[in-house]
């Protein structure tokens, strides 16, 4: 069964690109034509590109890995938060943290700070030891951290694979992933840069439609991923070897165990 239809794809408008003064010419290939000074992306190209992209997610996630959402322009950010809530999986859609992946550490600090204030009572003024001030300090900074690591609070280790919506607005995020050799799943609109990504989606980076579309395919292919990956465990479960067989002494020793077990109740 085909991830998703070509008629989807059209009725979200992933097929329309930037104006013709705005584009990429290595998106050139991309491209199928021009209408009204938009260019039209290549369907039959996404089409392909999408089961590609799939397929890596969910092999991905099937191995154990994860997968980090990111998308935090304004029409990205709800289509981001529910996707990757539905699979369990973190995201970012606030502004991104310089070093969030290649300073991992000091992000997870930043975390445990963050946990660190959900304990405290703001309303408890009497019997914090603190004032008013310094506690209306202290939520301040708790509501800016939440809105900024909420959607990676859970993230023990840098992610095995990012989706992004927007690899121009996101091209830290970007840098950093390939900093560190984590493949980058993207959104390719007709200002954008192929190398960039290594698994490129062709199509509207900045429709809601288009980007509910897309992101919800990957969120799809998560989905099917962890599915595999509970079946292989259950797999190797199942195929586990059986316990040696016991030696010959050994079995005497059990069943003299076993024997004398009735004879102690017994006497007692």
């Amino acid at each position: 069964m085909a991830v998703v239809t070509m008629r989807q794809l059209l009725d979200a408008g992933v097929h329309f690109g930037h104006q013709t003064r705005r584009w990429n010419p290595k998106m050139k290939r991309f491209i199928i034509t021009e209408r009204n000074g938009i260019y039209i992306i290549d369907l039959q190209q996404s089409l392909a590109y999408i089961d590609r992209a799939y397929e890596q997610v969910k092999e991905t996630v099937a191995k154990g890995g994860t997968v980090l959402f990111v998308g935090t322009k304004r029409q990205a950010q709800e289509a981001i938060q529910e996707q990757a809530k539905r699979v369990g999986m973190p995201y970012v859609t606030e502004r991104w943290l310089g070093g969030m992946l290649t300073n991992f550490n000091t992000v997870t600090k930043r975390v445990q700070r963050l946990k660190e204030l959900e304990q405290i009572n703001f309303d408890a003024v009497a019997g914090s030891g603190r004032t008013k001030k310094e506690l209306l300090m202290m939520r301040r900074e708790k509501e800016k951290l939440e809105r900024m690591l909420s959607g990676v609070r859970d993230m023990q280790k840098v992610p095995s694979l990012i989706w992004v919506v927007d690899t121009n607005k996101e091209h830290i995020a970007v840098t950093e992933a390939r900093k560190l050799n984590i493949p980058v799943v993207g959104i390719l609109d007709s200002n954008c840069d192929p190398a960039h990504v290594d698994f490129a989606i062709p199509g509207n980076d900045d429709a809601i439609r288009s980007i509910q579309v897309l992101t919800k395919i990957i969120g799809d292919a998560v989905a099917e991923g962890l599915i595999a990956r509970s079946q292989r465990k259950n797999n190797d479960a199942a195929a586990e070897p059986a316990a040696e067989p016991l030696a010959e002494w050994e079995q005497e020793l059990l069943t003299g165990a076993a024997d004398a077990a009735p004879a102690e109740t017994e006497s007692k």
